[in-house]
């Protein structure tokens, strides 16, 4: 099956993973000590990731190290941006309706 963006960030596992390696370029292991899944239950989560190119692998000698793609991120971003257009125009007309409001109770 294959997976994208979206469906990636939508387990809250995956997404917690993703906020581990933002910070930095973790094993397997590293990032298994951090829930209580088993560690088959992460590498398949991993596997999801980089399936979607959300992670990256770097083989270190014996290790094979995770990086996050921030890149990947776009896709999600260029989807939410057309939605934060709309907010934003409504909580300016928001903002507008209540200081009208003020002024006339003034």
């Amino acid at each position: 099956m294959r997976r994208d963006v979206f469906q990636a960030i939508a387990d809250p596992t995956r997404r917690a993973i993703l906020a581990l390696l933002a910070l930095h370029a973790m094993t397997p292991n590293a990032i298994a000590e951090h829930f209580d899944s088993s560690r088959q239950a992460i590498s398949k989560h991993i596997k999801i990731l980089t399936e979607c190119q959300l992670v990256n692998q770097e083989q270190s000698g014996r290790e094979i190290h995770y990086h996050f793609n921030p890149q990947k991120m776009k896709e999600v971003d260029t989807w939410v941006a057309q939605f934060r257009a709309q907010w934003e125009s409504r909580f300016d007309q928001l903002d507008e309706l209540l200081k009208n409001q003020n002024h006339k109770q003034s």
